[in-house]
């Protein structure tokens, strides 16, 4: 049995989450202290692909990675490098088709904040830089956490984004969902094929639970600083 496809899968949810951490954190943080009419504008922008049919979100990415468009073109006319077909172009699709859970998660957890213990941290002379990773981020460590997590998930389960920026190709492109489709598209009615199908079905449910586990877990345990 080849494994590629989970392998492939775990890296690019796992450098996907990493990325939607950072830019989803501060963009809930920065939302969360905005203007009304501001956070409703950036709620709309930001959580527009959580809504979008995944397709959508990857046919809006290849009219900006394409190698006739914007991004593409510049990125293979300077460095020679291909934005699209390539293990890795998946990140793209996967980070804009999950980023709306890690924003919308982290922006619930700053608005439960209690300012209170950011001015008490200012009043003892910390900056807020200090007050914003010693105080804040500790405190709305849960819900940040929690969004990390389900990003994680829904990553290893995207398919419809990723398949439009780097298709099926074994051993170089193929995740656990774009296997998933091919066998059932290509082996479905084999023998060997149901048997490989089940495989990586039991693979994405055993690893989903063990996701959904995690976000309990983090959701019971107690809350303290």
């Amino acid at each position: 049995m080849d494994l590629f496809p989970l392998w492939n899968s775990l890296r690019i949810a796992g450098i996907s989450a990493l990325l939607v951490f950072f830019v989803g954190v501060a963009a809930a943080y920065y939302a969360s202290r905005a203007p009304r009419l501001v956070k409703g504008a950036l709620d709309v922008a930001l959580t527009l692909p959580l809504v979008l049919p995944p397709t959508v979100v990857g046919y809006l990415l290849i009219l900006l990675l394409g190698p006739n468009r914007v991004l593409g073109s510049f990125a293979l006319r300077e460095f020679g490098v291909r934005l699209l077909m390539q293990w890795w172009s998946a990140v793209f699709a996967v980070s804009a088709v999950v980023f709306p859970l890690m924003y919308r998660t982290a922006r619930a957890a700053f608005e439960s904040f209690d300012e209170d213990l950011a001015d008490a941290g200012r009043t003892l002379g910390l900056s807020n830089t200090r007050v914003f990773w010693t105080i804040r981020m500790p405190a709305c460590r849960q819900g940040i956490l929690a969004g990390v997590v389900l990003a994680f998930a829904r990553a290893l389960g995207e398919y419809g984004a990723t398949s439009m920026l780097v298709g099926f190709i074994p051993g170089k492109t193929a995740t656990v969902a774009t296997q998933v489709a091919f066998l059932w598209q290509n082996q479905g009615g084999t023998p060997e094929g149901q048997r490989a199908l089940l495989f990586w079905i039991c693979v994405n449910v055993a690893i989903s639970a063990a996701v959904l586990i995690t976000v309990n877990l983090l959701e019971r345990r107690p809350h303290r600083l």
